[in-house]
């Protein structure tokens, strides 16, 4: 297990106490974006139940730095400084070209105005600079992950 902030570990074993089935689960601690205030704001909008869903470059899976997240996989969300803020189960994983997504995708992301609009503009800036620090291009025909998620505890 990584070496996660406390917080993380005492969500965890609050969960498992009151859901004792995932005791031997596996599970992964992350936080969304790649800045305090980003991150810090989409965690707030799973737990309202305003984010349901998250996208990411599929360049992180094809070059193994990432695992491709599965349906059933556990995570639980952090603040951009690492605490635990709650626990997700991933339903669905889809990989798509960037320029296929549609707005019931948009609408699950929760995120700005919920319109595909600002879907595509803020993940246009996000995805330009991550795939800048990897030298590589980001184009409106590169791979996404889509991951729908369900909050399962707070």
């Amino acid at each position: 297990m990584k070496n996660y902030d406390d917080s993380v570990f005492k969500m965890w074993n609050d969960f498992v106490l009151l859901n004792p089935a995932y005791r031997d689960a596996k599970y992964t601690a992350w936080y969304f974006c790649d800045n305090k205030k980003c991150a810090d704001e989409l965690a707030e909008l799973v737990i309202k139940g305003e984010k349901r869903a998250t996208a990411s470059l599929n360049y992180w899976y094809e070059s193994g730095r990432e695992e491709l997240p599965v349906k059933g996989n556990i995570s639980i969300i952090t603040d951009w400084d690492g605490i635990a803020k709650c626990i997700i189960k991933t339903k669905s994983v889809t990989v798509l070209p960037f320029k296929n997504a549609d707005q019931e995708m948009a609408f699950k992301e929760g995120e700005g105005d919920k319109t595909l609009e600002y879907w595509r503009k803020a993940h246009i800036s996000f995805f330009t600079r991550e795939s800048e620090k990897e030298k590589i291009i980001f184009t409106e025909d590169s791979l996404i992950v889509f991951e729908e998620f369900e909050m399962i505890f707070k």
